[in-house]
C-alpha cells in the first residue's frame, strides 16, 4: 500500500483513539452506587452569565462512601451551583449550608439502575457514530487520492478492508468499555 494511504490510516487510528477516549471519560459521569467526583463532571453552572463547569468553581471531594461535598470558591456563587445540580440528569439532591452543598448518594433502585444503562448506552452509541464519522471521512479521502490517480483502485480497496478492521476493533474497544459500566451499574 501506498504512503499516502497509511497515512491516512495512521490518522484514522488517532482520531478513533480519542473518541474511545473521550467516551470513557464521559461513562465516568454516570453514576453507579458508589459516590465519585466524575459524577459532576458533565455540570455546568451558569456563573455571571458564563457557562463554567462546576469543578472550575469548587472543590468537589469525596469523604465517605455515599457523600459528595462540593465547596464553592466564591461563596456568592453557591445557589447557581445547586440550581445547576437540580436541573442535571446525575439525580442527586443538593444540601446546602450556606458554605458547601452535600450531595447525598442513595442506594440505587433497581429501575434507576436500568436508566442509568440507558444513559451509559447512549454515550457509548454516541462513540460509535464518532468513529463512523472517522471512517466516512477518510473512506471519502481514499476515493479522492484514487480519482486524483495518486493510488490504484487495488490500493483503495485494500485501504478500505483496513481502514474497515480497524473501525470494527474500536467499536469493539467501546462495546467492552460499555459492558464494564453496565456490570459496574448493575453491581448492588
Amino acid at each position: 500500500m501506498s504512503e499516502l494511504i497509511d497515512e491516512l490510516l495512521a490518522d484514522a487510528g488517532e482520531r478513533m483513539d480519542k473518541a474511545v477516549q473521550a467516551t470513557h471519560t464521559q461513562f465516568g459521569s454516570v453514576r453507579t452506587g458508589r459516590a465519585s467526583p466524575a459524577v459532576l463532571d458533565r455540570v455546568v453552572v451558569d456563573y455571571y452569565g458564563a457557562q463554567t463547569p462546576l469543578n472550575q468553581l469548587s472543590t468537589i471531594s469525596v469523604p465517605e462512601a455515599r457523600l459528595i461535598t462540593v465547596q464553592p470558591y466564591d461563596a456568592s456563587s453557591i445557589k447557581a451551583i445547586e440550581k445547576a445540580i437540580m436541573e442535571s440528569d446525575v439525580g442527586l439532591t443538593p444540601n446546602n449550608d450556606g458554605k458547601i452543598i452535600r450531595l447525598q448518594v442513595p442506594e440505587m433502585n433497581e429501575e434507576r439502575r436500568r436508566e442509568m444503562v440507558k444513559v451509559a448506552r447512549g454515550i457509548a452509541e454516541d462513540g460509535r457514530v464518532q468513529i463512523r464519522n472517522v471512517r466516512r471521512d477518510i473512506m471519502h479521502d481514499l476515493k479522492a487520492l484514487k480519482d486524483d490517480g495518486d493510488v490504484g483502485a487495488d490500493d483503495e480497496r485494500r485501504g478500505e478492508q483496513e481502514l474497515q478492521k480497524l473501525t470494527d476493533a474500536k467499536v469493539a474497544d467501546l462495546d467492552a468499555l460499555l459492558k464494564g459500566k453496565e456490570e459496574e451499574i448493575l453491581e448492588v
